[in-house]
Order: C-alpha cells, then structure tokens, then sequence
C-alpha cells in the first residue's frame, strides 16, 4: 500500500475523529468512554498546534487518514518540559501493515527537534502489540500500575515505557 507521512491539517480531523472513537469504542488503547465529536478533536488539534507540538497523519493515495500520531506535555510542571507523551492509533482496516513504526519514527525525530529528552509510553498492560513496537524502537519498560483504570466493566493495568531522546544532552540550566 502506498501512503504519505505529513503534518495534520484541519480537513484531516473527520478521519483523526473516526480513528479515535474506533479506539473509544472498541479497545482499551483510550480510557475514555464516550465518543467525541469534531469540536473535541478541533480544540485538540488548536492545543497541539498552540504548544508547537505535531500531529503527524499517514494518509493514502485518497488522502484518507490511515493513522495518527502526537506528543504532548507529559505533566503541567515545568520540572517535567523537556518530557513529552505521545499517542499513536491506526485505523482499523490498518492494523499490522507497519504505519505505527513508521509514524513512531517520524514522531521521535520531531521531538527531538523540539529539543524534548524524553518520550514516555503510558500503554493498557494487555496491549502486547503496541508494547513490543515501543520494545523495538528502544523503549524501555520502567514500571506497571496494576487496577489503575477502569473499562468494559474490567480493571485495567498500565504500563510504563520511556525513551530517553537525546541520551548525552546534559541538563538545562534555569531557563
């Protein structure tokens, strides 16, 4: 299959919407419980672009969003701003035919050239899919949480994975 990495624009935010409430619905890559609407997903899309931050899409020949991934601030303290949490989803239909590495790969060189150090992985313990890519691209598992959330009427365990970006950079001084 033939597709394209670019940045998101506003007209990709009906198929970023649909991917996502794929995910809302049917899985427990999202938390969340309720479908959004395309309000939701715009306001999203003006935050990420707000902070400097991308939203990478892979689309195909039809420009349809195939996938979707972003970073965001990992924790509102200004301790924590040269760490970021990333998100990526593909579409259904899409699974399994490589787009996550490739957006992953995309997304890590664009935060390093945010000058971010660390990338963290937040990823639902049974996921085991999405954590052997993040095993792949140089992840590292550094803790689960068992019973912190809560889905389909079950429990769920979180596990964390970081990459660390830029391994020699040495700490900012005060900004």
């Amino acid at each position: 299959m033939t597709y394209l990495l670019r940045d998101a624009v506003p007209a990709d935010l009906p198929g970023i919407r649909e991917i996502y409430n794929d995910a809302v619905l049917n899985t427990t890559a999202i938390w969340n419980e309720q479908a959004v609407d395309l309000g939701n997903r715009q306001a999203w899309f003006e935050a990420r672009q707000a902070q400097g931050y991308p939203i990478l899409v892979a689309v195909d020949a039809a420009d349809q969003v195939l996938g979707y991934a972003s970073f965001g601030d990992w924790r509102p303290f200004e301790g924590f701003r040269h760490t970021v949490e990333h998100s990526v989803y593909i579409r259904n239909d899409q699974r399994g035919n490589g787009l996550g590495p490739k957006l992953m790969h995309a997304l890590i060189e664009r935060a390093r050239a945010c000058n971010k150090h660390v990338m963290v992985a937040a990823i639902e313990s049974g996921n085991a899919a999405s954590i052997r890519l993040h095993q792949r691209l140089g992840f590292t598992l550094n803790g689960q949480m068992p019973q912190v959330g809560v889905k389909f009427g079950r429990w769920l365990d979180l596990t964390f994975m970081q990459l660390i970006l830029n391994p020699d950079a040495l700490p900012p001084t005060m900004e």
